[in-house]
């Protein structure tokens, strides 16, 4: 009978403790519903639904029934050439774009690594244009880039003493696309800076003076220190900055509405032509899952690449 006594308290102690664990698992989970709630309702619920179109043919400008046609909206879009010239177009600035912005950014933060105590004035000061609306970069170089009134064609008219005659970039199919990454670039450059210069901030002054004892050179110990214990941070920069360029919509939309012809249209924005201008539900539903896959498979990619760097480091 004594043993059975002792026992009880470690018995009652162990059904308290159960208790308030259910207790602070219940309320963990009331705290959590609701974001779980919004978040099937504004993420899981549209993607569900969107899925659902791709299979349907929906012509609102037709009749707001909707048929069962399988595959064919897929079908449509593989063999779509004006899809086909937005990806490719998507695809300079996303390739070409973000490369320079690595590039740009990377040099920059070398250059601010090297500075002391008015760094953190040239950071504030370089990223001004992140923290500008996309909107009003756009409307900014809509201005600067117009060929009647625009100030950089009159700046190369007053350099060049009236000898070349500036295109008219936002109108001529050989230079509207690279005005938009041109745009991009001033924007988001110092994304990159930051990152990178944080990545190079966290190096070990230590390390680095080991380095310079060993008789490294200010390459050789770029390449070989710097470059390999930033690289993963640089991944996802780029991953990052991947993603936002391949929606690329608003800078189109404001400075050239896709035109000359369709030379600057990206995905995004024939997307949004096929969605709020032709409104064909389906085709567009079925060419945003197509988007999403591509994305899908490039994260993939460069979070592979980063996972086998650690491995690696």
């Amino acid at each position: 009978m004594a043993d059975k006594l002792a026992f009880r308290p470690r018995t009652i102690r162990f059904s308290i403790a159960s208790s308030v664990e259910r207790r602070y698992r219940t309320t963990a989970v009331l705290f959590v519903l609701p974001a779980l709630v919004l978040l099937l309702a504004i993420t899981i619920y549209p993607l569900i639904r969107t899925l659902s179109l791709t299979v349907m043919a929906q012509e609102l400008t037709v009749s707001p029934d909707a048929e069962y046609v399988g595959l064919q909206n897929f079908q449509k879009v593989l063999a779509d050439g004006r899809f086909w010239n937005a990806m490719q177009n998507t695809s300079f600035l996303v390739v070409v774009g973000v490369a320079i912005q690595l590039v740009a950014g990377t040099g920059l933060a070398l250059l601010l690594s090297e500075i002391g105590r008015s760094r953190s004035v040239w950071v504030s000061l370089f990223l001004i244009p992140v923290m500008i609306a996309p909107v009003v970069a756009g409307f900014q170089f809509r201005v600067i880039l117009n060929d009647s009134f625009g100030p950089l064609n009159y700046l190369i008219k007053w350099v060049s003493g009236g000898l070349i005659s500036p295109p008219a970039w936002l109108a001529d199919p050989k230079t509207a696309l690279f005005s938009i990454m041109l745009t991009d670039l001033w924007q988001w450059t110092p994304f990159m800076l930051l990152i990178v210069l944080a990545g190079l901030q966290s190096i070990s002054v230590e390390l680095l003076e080991a380095a310079e004892v060993d008789g490294a050179s200010y390459w050789q110990t770029f390449w070989r220190i710097k470059i390999p214990i930033l690289l993963p941070v640089i991944i996802i920069g780029i991953l990052i900055r991947l993603m936002d360029t391949f929606k690329t919509f608003d800078l189109v939309y404001l400075l050239t509405g896709g035109g000359p012809g369709s030379s600057t249209e990206t995905i995004a924005y024939y997307t949004y032509l096929n969605g709020f201008k032709f409104f064909s539900m389906g085709y567009t539903a079925a060419m945003a899952f197509v988007q999403l896959v591509v994305i899908i498979l490039v994260s993939r990619a460069f979070l592979a690449i980063q996972n086998r760097q650690q491995k690696v480091g």
